[in-house]
């Protein structure tokens, strides 16, 4: 294969795995058990688990040592090769701890403690203090502080016999849901992208959007755009697509015009959008899956136009800062698209187009990765960069080298997660947000976003994902259903069977119908109840089901907004390190630009965008689509030309009338106003050179 094919920083990382024989062996080994774990064996979903956080545990304590001094060190492997024997041991235990009555005896009592406190340990060193910080927390409330706090979070407490057995083999514990997930679908998505960057996908990509974006202004902004979403496919992570994208799309923009703080902050922007893009979307799209029950495929499908949206909106603001900087120069000549994608590209788009083939066809997901990590192999014989029997070992290598910090994270989480579903503090904070937000769907959202910016200071974003979803999804999907109840109520004739509900409540519906106010009135004031009984009257399992998921989505789009919203936002900086910018101010500069993360979980909440069928989110697409344009000229203050302020004015109302879920009429009246203003604002701007 060709070695110059791999990005560079793809290629460092390689070499340092070979680098190290022990863990480029080991990284193999674990690969291979993971493929042979998912498509071949038949065990037990608890030994996976456990083998999966023990081979992750030594491969962390050697990527990552506790120190360079020789004693010291010795000391470290000893340590770590303690706690994945540990969880071995705990594996075997597990009957006869049954057999004598869910009874620990001396050797249960080390072990477990050993894994808990190394599981601490190894995500200390893979993440940093925040989230050790938060499993100790957590553990010592249901073990002793929580007897101690007054009110709805009063905990009694458990015996600590009783809360080492549920942290080591309850269904949300350490070995639980999530480390399923993580041994599963989102290894085996990660080692999908670690073929396609080993196959030299990464490369072709930037190729294929210097194709694309070459003929329009402002386009080395957006092959930014374009190269960091479709890596976002393949990486998985958002710090990770920034450093290697970032590295080849931020010297392009800064040669062209573009401010080093701009530059920076589309890239952070993009390269967080690809953990919305689909098929893989991260490891949360997967912890999604599970909690839900809803297919993967599902999830995947109601993510495209999403998805389109959100970097549709990237692109407005870099087309507009290119007016208003007036670099209206188009790239230079860029290889041609066809022969490009039939020399460099079969193995990217054959094996992603086969994967979303399957996945809707209803394959596993794990299924669905392992037959296109083969035609990545495959097709990438039909290519100048075949992969041999060596690219094929690094990928293995490096797919497990990726998986690292994920694994152990995600393993830990179920220790915080254990402690939220034992106590009941879920159900207790969705209730508070209920309270808070005094029934206001819209005040709910403040409040979730808030949360998720805070969590995000010191949560990876998928720690972040898991931790809100569990405390307020709930509370969401019933302001939510809610709503919905409302549409139905107000919307036409209420059958006999639930105007007999509505009289329980004192309600007596004339001629058979609410008007809006009515329907509101009555939802707000309706016991739960009754609410209990009337639900599944108005609404069918499957309505019930996308909004779940809808509500679902919201948390998992504002989790993103901790990777380019300040104080902390770890994409942003990366890219500003790249770009020499200042990392403060051009963190601001990209949670201005990546305002679609905040602006589309409004219309997964308000719109059927993600819970209706193809017909509404296509039409809610087509209106939102030209909204988000107008609410960048209204956050730009620029079109081709500078706009006075009544012009912003008028676009701001048109982007409230596009964004918002108001009638048909007035969205095309304002639509019909947007076409109009743009000719108006085309004749009356300078001379420019046009895309």
């Amino acid at each position: 294969m060709q070695w110059n094919a791999v990005p560079d920083s793809i290629r460092q990382e390689i070499e340092d795995t070979r680098a190290v024989p022990v863990v480029y062996g080991l990284g193999i080994v674990i690969s291979l058990a993971h493929v042979y774990f998912n498509i071949f064996a038949d065990i037990a979903v608890l030994q996976q688990n456990i083998l999966h956080f023990a081979g992750f545990v030594l491969l962390c304590g050697l990527l990552k040592p506790l120190t360079d001094n020789i004693f010291v060190s010795l000391l470290d492997k000893v340590w770590v090769l303690a706690i994945a024997l540990s969880a071995v041991y705990l594996l075997f235990a597990e009957d006869l701890i049954y057999e004598r009555g869910v009874r620990l005896v001396a050797l249960d009592w080390l072990c477990g403690t050993v894994v808990i406190l190394g599981a601490i340990d190894m995500t200390r060193r893979a993440t940093g203090w925040v989230i050790p910080i938060l499993i100790v927390t957590a553990i010592s409330y249901l073990a002793w502080w929580g007897n101690f706090v007054p009110g709805v979070f009063q905990f009694k407490g458990l015996s600590l016999e009783t809360l080492l057995f549920r942290s080591i083999y309850g269904d949300d514990a350490i070995f639980g849901n999530v480390a399923r997930i993580s041994a599963s679908f989102v290894f085996m998505f990660i080692l999908f992208g670690a073929f396609l960057l080993r196959s030299g996908a990464g490369d072709f990509v930037i190729h294929l959007s210097k194709s694309i974006a070459s003929r329009l202004v402002g386009g080395p902004g957006i092959v930014a755009i374009i190269a960091s979403g479709l890596t976002g496919t393949i990486s998985g992570s958002a710090v990770a697509n920034t450093a290697s994208t970032g590295v080849v799309t931020i010297p392009l923009m800064k040669n062209a015009g573009f401010s080093p703080r701009f530059a920076a902050a589309v890239e952070a922007s993009a390269s967080t959008g690809g953990q919305i893009v689909p098929p893989i979307m991260g490891a949360g799209a997967f912890v999604m899956a599970s909690y839900t029950q809803i297919p993967y495929s599902t999830i995947v499908m109601v993510s495209i136009l999403p998805a389109i949206l959100y970097f549709a909106s990237l692109v407005f603001y870099v087309r507009t800062e290119s007016y208003k900087a007036g670099l209206t120069r188009t790239m230079e000549k860029a290889p041609p698209l066809l022969p490009m994608v039939m020399r460099e590209g079969l193995s990217f788009i054959v094996p992603v187009t086969l994967l979303i083939v399957l996945l809707v066809m209803g394959y596993t997901p794990t299924y669905a990765a392992v037959i296109a990590i083969i035609a990545v192999i495959v097709s990438s014989w039909f290519t100048p960069n075949k992969m041999g029997f060596r690219a094929i070992a690094d990928a293995f290598a490096l797919g497990s080298r990726n998986m690292v910090v994920t694994a152990v994270l995600l393993c830990s989480v179920g220790l915080i997660v254990n402690v939220i579903a034992t106590a009941g503090i879920g159900n207790t904070f969705s209730l508070m947000i209920t309270e808070w937000s005094g029934g206001s769907l819209l005040i709910a959202l403040l409040l979730v976003a808030i949360a998720s910016l805070v969590l995000g200071m010191g949560l990876p974003v998928t720690a972040s994902y898991i931790v809100l979803a569990t405390l307020s999804a709930p509370a969401l999907l019933q302001l939510m259903a809610n709503a919905e109840l409302v549409n139905v109520l107000s919307s036409g004739s209420i059958s006999a069977e639930v105007q007999a509900v509505l009289m329980l409540v004192g309600v007596s519906p004339e001629q058979g119908s609410l008007s809006l106010a009515e329907a509101q009135n009555v939802i707000a004031q309706m016991p739960d109840e009754m609410m209990a009984l009337l639900r599944p009257m108005l609404l069918d399992e499957a309505t019930i089901s996308m909004l779940l998921l809808a509500s679902h989505l919201v948390i998992f789009w504002l989790s993103q907004d901790s990777n380019v919203t300040p104080p902390v936002c770890l994409c942003t900086f990366t890219a500003a390190a790249i770009a020499k910018s200042p990392p403060m101010a051009t963190g601001f500069t990209s949670w201005k630009i990546a305002k679609g993360l905040y602006i589309i979980p409004l219309l997964f909440a308000y719109t059927p965008l993600a819970h209706g069928n193809w017909l509404a989110a296509l039409q809610v697409f087509g209106f939102a689509l030209p909204g988000l344009y107008a609410f960048t000229l209204v956050m730009q203050g620029w079109q081709k030309r500078k706009l006075a302020h009544w012009e912003r004015a008028l676009m701001a109302c048109i982007a409230l009338v596009l964004l918002c879920p108001l009638a048909l009429q007035w969205q095309i009246i304002a639509l019909a106003v947007l076409a109009i203003a743009m000719v108006y604002f085309s004749r009356s701007s300078q001379p420019v050179v046009s895309a």
